[in-house]
């Protein structure tokens, strides 16, 4: 988000300030308060040691970390707005100074990531013997991130006078769906779309990693994530193209072409019409770009879709909003909360005509559809009291009409699709769509279907939140010896590609 214009003017003050400097030091140096060479050093360590002591601040366990806690220094790593309203921006940015991608699990070795390689391979190829398609990218496969979508009608004490989504209920009944587990409330989106692309779980991550996309990706080389699969690869943003740094992170995931409102020409997005109201691009609009985006292919493809309609402000005026909202959930914000409702019908209708556009195109398609958090809009509402609820967002999977009747797509899958998060798309659409998967596929498939959803935990001691299918949150304390490895095995994979040495990179995901 810093423009080359932001840089240059900064450097030119900075130049300012020592030219400054040093016209003041000629004026009046000979004047003011002077120290000799041992005070010097005295005050330029304290200086260097005083800041520097903050690079282990993220680090539990640390002196510093201890030190801070006991000062009354509050960790909110899941939102950094929160730890400078709590603690102040000056130790909310010192404390940010050094990220730790992730601690290094126990018996992480070149040894150990080839066993696991050699395990997930024989792993593949029994999951394989069930699966007859093995060319991925003979299909298309959309991920929709439909921003903010999640029925507020599962918000306890808050109620609508009718149903505000009733086309995607009906969706979500016939075909593959549940609820997704967000690491977000009102916010992260970027942390969502990052663990659907690349099947990594952020609360496996230290807690100072906040931002995957702008604190990893963009330094990473070729990192695993879904496009591998694809010869073809898309991404449609209506809205700025450099947020969250997705033009470079895009660009690292192997994503050829990016329409925002930013490009132009050829990238340029050929639909931009808002609603009624609305204070962003419609999710009409952008659909329409995918529909287009989906001709542009002969064979198939990836595209990755963000939509933009239903973002905050909620202080949207549509014409005729048939929805009332009560209770006191909402706190202060049941008008907030029927704008938001209206949106969201906006989106259900849309989203509705968009599928049945792609039930007449005769390729393979495949959609992944989901929201990535809740509205920040339930003020009334305690978080740590409805820590699951809050968290929940829809989702489903469709396989359009070709896919269906050629045998490269399911209707409806019910096991382990109840509560999901959104690392387990990638192993939830290949079994969708009949796929073959690879060694990697293969553990994010074993961990679909056989762990508790997970997701960073906002509230309580522990930073993993695990919900199994029923919707009751667990602890460690409750799986078994099997699932306690199976996150073993996870988390040493996912070190290994993300801080480790990468000794499972060039063979895990073949």
């Amino acid at each position: 988000m810093i423009t080359p214009k932001l840089i240059v003017g900064v450097v030119v003050a900075i130049i300012d300030v020592i030219m400054l400097s040093i016209a003041l030091e000629k004026l009046f140096g000979k004047k003011a308060l002077r120290f000799k060479l041992i005070p010097r050093v005295i005050f330029a360590l304290l200086a260097v040691g005083c800041l520097g002591s903050f690079y282990t601040a993220n680090r539990e366990g640390s002196l510093t970390n201890e030190i801070l806690t006991k000062a009354g220094y509050s960790d909110f790593a899941v939102n950094i707005n929160w730890s400078a309203n709590s603690n102040g921006p000056m130790l909310t940015f010192l404390n940010n100074m050094h990220i730790d991608v992730m601690d290094e699990p126990k018996g992480y070795s070149k040894e150990t990531m080839a066993k696991i390689v050699r395990k997930y391979q024989n792993t593949a190829a029994d999951i394989n013997e069930n699966r007859p398609n093995n060319n991925l990218s003979k299909q298309t496969l959309i991920f929709v991130l439909s921003e903010s979508f999640a029925d507020p009608n599962r918000v306890p004490n808050i109620k609508l006078n009718q149903a505000v989504t009733p086309n995607i209920d009906n969706i979500k009944r016939d075909n593959t769906s549940g609820l997704m587990l967000s690491s977000g409330y009102g916010g992260g989106t970027a942390n969502m779309e990052y663990m659907t692309l690349t099947g990594l779980a952020l609360n496996q991550f230290s807690k100072s990693l906040t931002s995957p996309y702008t604190q990893l990706v963009a330094k990473q080389d070729q990192p695993i994530n879904i496009t591998n699969s694809f010869k073809t690869a898309a991404a449609i943003h209506p809205y700025y193209g450099n947020f969250y740094d997705r033009d470079t992170v895009y660009k690292r995931f192997g994503i050829q072409t990016f329409r925002n409102i930013n490009t132009t020409g050829n990238l340029a997005l050929r639909y931009t019409q808002m609603i009624d109201g609305g204070q962003y691009i419609s999710d009409e609009s952008a659909y329409n770009d995918v529909l287009w985006q989906v001709d542009q292919a002969n064979e198939g493809q990836f595209i990755n879709l963000v939509t933009m309609q239903n973002h905050i402000p909620y202080t949207n005026k549509y014409a005729n909003n048939q929805f009332k909202a009560t209770g006191s959930g909402a706190g202060k914000n049941l008008q907030q909360v029927e704008n938001y409702a209206k949106g969201i019908s906006i989106t259900d209708v849309s989203t509705k005509n968009f599928l049945d556009k792609l039930d007449t195109i005769n390729k393979p398609i495949t959609i992944v559809w989901y929201g990535d958090h809740l509205p920040g809009i339930y003020d009334g509402d305690n978080i740590t009291q409805h820590n699951v609820i809050e968290h929940e967002t829809d989702y489903f999977i469709y396989s359009n009409k070709y896919a269906l009747d050629h045998g490269y797509g399911t209707k409806k899958i019910e096991e382990s699709t109840k509560v999901t998060d959104p690392n387990g798309f990638i192993p939830l659409a290949l079994k969708q769509m009949q796929q073959k998967v690879t060694p990697y596929y293969a553990l994010l498939t074993k961990v679909q279907e056989n762990l508790p959803a997970m997701a960073r935990n906002s509230v309580g001691t522990s930073g993993n939140l695990y919900v199994k299918d029923n919707g009751k949150q667990v602890t460690t304390g409750h799986l078994t010896n099997k699932q306690r490895q199976l996150i073993q095995d996870y988390k040493l994979v996912q070190y290994d590609l993300t801080a480790g040495k990468g000794y499972s990179k060039n063979s895990i995901n073949r």
